[in-house]
Parts: structure tokens; sequence; C-alpha cells
């Protein structure tokens, strides 16, 4: 359950905290590129949403997603391993989609490592296709999965806004 989750803007104050978890959960075996003075840029950025999630323990997740003119794309993602398979990652992630959706965003990317079945069937469970896979990503090393969500077609216009105009009768 995730009742006692809440979610909220990432700070700065939150990028220790952030880069230690990305370095145990994500990177690990890879090296360490999510230290914390990039993720405290990443944090500061205006294209960038990070999202935290707090339980009464302190940190029990976060995603960092960047946006662009069209699409968006799932940075990081990671959750405690004290608080994983109760919802907390699909709570986020969901907060991150309905962002995307307001933003207009045609697709949503993410890469995971090949091999990470679980990974893979969670992001499959929330409407993420396989695109490919990129050899070498994870520092020369490890192969990645690229996914995406398409949010509406790219040829689709997002609606603008016009001013009304008036009318002489």
């Amino acid at each position: 359950m995730t009742d006692d989750i809440t979610l909220g803007l990432a700070r700065s104050t939150d990028a220790q905290g952030i880069a230690r978890m990305s370095r145990t959960l994500i990177e690990k075996g890879l090296g360490w590129t999510y230290d914390v003075p990039r993720v405290k840029r990443l944090v500061a950025r205006p294209d960038v949403t990070a999202l935290v999630a707090r339980d009464a323990q302190g940190l029990a997740g976060f995603a960092i997603m960047q946006f662009g003119d069209d699409d968006a794309h799932l940075v990081l993602l990671a959750v405690q391993p004290r608080r994983q398979r109760q919802g907390v990652a699909r709570r986020m992630l969901g907060w991150l989609l309905d962002s995307a959706r307001v933003a207009g965003a045609a697709e949503i990317r993410l890469e995971i490592r090949a091999g990470n079945a679980g990974a893979r069937a969670f992001y499959h469970a929330l409407g993420f296709g396989d695109a490919g896979l990129l050899p070498g990503y994870y520092g020369g090393r490890d192969t990645a999965l690229r996914m995406v969500r398409v949010m509406r077609r790219a040829d689709d216009q997002t609606p603008t806004w016009q001013a009304p105009t008036l009318r002489r009768h």
C-alpha cells in the first residue's frame, strides 16, 4: 500500500539520497554517473521534473523525467528495497505520465538494462513497448533496451488557445 507515501518535487537537499539510490539500485556495477552534483543540476533544470516519494523513514523512491518539445525521457526511477512491489514506482510513474500528457508529449522513452526482466514487465504493464537494443549503452559494457510509450500520434496537433474575437452584429 502507498497510503503512507507522499509525492513531491525534489529539492537540491534530496540530491545526496537520490544519487546514493542511483548508485546502489540503478548503476550497480557500472560506475557512478548520477553523482550528487549531477543530480543537483538535474533538479534545478526547468525542463526536468524530479519527483520524490517519502514515507516515515524518509526517501522511499524517486523518478526523474526530462521534457522536450514533443517528447519526454524517463531518465531514472528507483524505489528503496523496503518499499518495492508496493505500488510506489507505479504511483510515481502515473504522476509523471499525467504530467507528460498535460505537457502534450507525443511519446515517453526510457532505457533499462536489457536483462532486467522485472523492469521490462513493469513498463510493459504500463503501456510501454520495446523499441530496440542499444549495445554498449551502459559504460560501453551493458546493452540497454529502449522502451517507448506513445501518448499521442506525433502528427496530432495539440489545440492551441486562441483569443476570442469580438463580432459586430
